[in-house]
């Protein structure tokens, strides 16, 4: 596979089909609302900072997409809230026009039929040389470990910081990240808030929502709580700071 990776910026051609490619995200976590900061807009107003990939056997076809999002971190630690912080920053550092000192990875999506073949590191490698030639000295992410989803019971903080015999971060997207020149930091432990009703909730995900407590949710990462008296149900997703030096 000859693989193209370029901006949108770059390739505006692929705006009309980014959100057409075949992916995984379950249709709960499309309905987090600080998401729709950045989405709406990340054709036109942050094509510089998405990233679209074709290869030579279907070009003109997205096999995967990443994005980032500047923000403006003034020397402040890592936010515990992640990936809504520094969307919540990004977007008000470009109202206010003012000068972001920092870069987050937002997303790498894989086509689903190309899953597994290396692709992921392919494109957090371009991430990682995209920023650097924007002048960032370093890109951060606020990683969703994909196997965390099997323990939703297991706090992130013990997640997060199990490694193999080898050393090597026992997740297999924490593993790319470190093999990638990349540290893991700290937990933010309320990096994305999804609160819905549990009409919401039900239509999201086909469960019935019909007893308070906690309910295990496919492809959550941790439970989600549901109040049935007062008809909510609440999602509060930890990921992990992973830190990526650029040089």
């Amino acid at each position: 596979m000859a693989l193209q990776i370029t901006t949108l910026a770059e390739r505006p051609e692929f705006a009309s089909t980014l959100w057409d490619m075949d992916h995984t995200w379950r249709e709960f976590m499309l309905n987090d609302p600080i998401a729709d900061l950045f989405y709406p807009v990340a054709t036109t107003t942050y094509a510089d900072c998405a990233l679209v990939a074709d290869d030579d056997a279907e070009p003109g076809r997205l096999v995967a997409r990443a994005f980032m999002i500047p923000y403006v971190a003034g020397g402040s630690e890592l936010p515990d809230d992640g990936w809504d912080g520094v969307i919540r920053s990004g977007r008000l550092a470009r109202e206010r026009g003012d000068r972001p000192d920092a870069v987050s990875a937002l997303e790498i999506t894989v086509r689903r039929d190309l899953q597994g073949t290396g692709l992921s590191s392919k494109m957090l490698a371009a991430m990682r040389h995209h920023a650097a030639g924007q002048g960032f000295a370093e890109l951060v992410a606020p990683v969703r470990p994909n196997l965390k989803h099997h323990e939703s019971h297991t706090p992130m903080s013990e997640y997060a910081f199990r490694t193999r015999p080898d050393g090597l971060p026992h997740d297999a997207w924490l593993r790319v990240h470190v093999r990638a020149g990349g540290k893991i930091v700290k937990v933010a432990p309320r990096s994305m808030v999804i609160a819905g009703t549990l009409a919401e909730w039900r239509k999201w995900t086909g469960l019935p929502f019909d007893r308070t407590g906690d309910v295990e949710v496919p492809g959550a990462l941790t439970p989600v709580h549901c109040d049935v008296e007062h008809d909510h149900a609440v999602y509060v997703e930890p990921n992990v700071w992973v830190s990526h030096p650029l040089t």
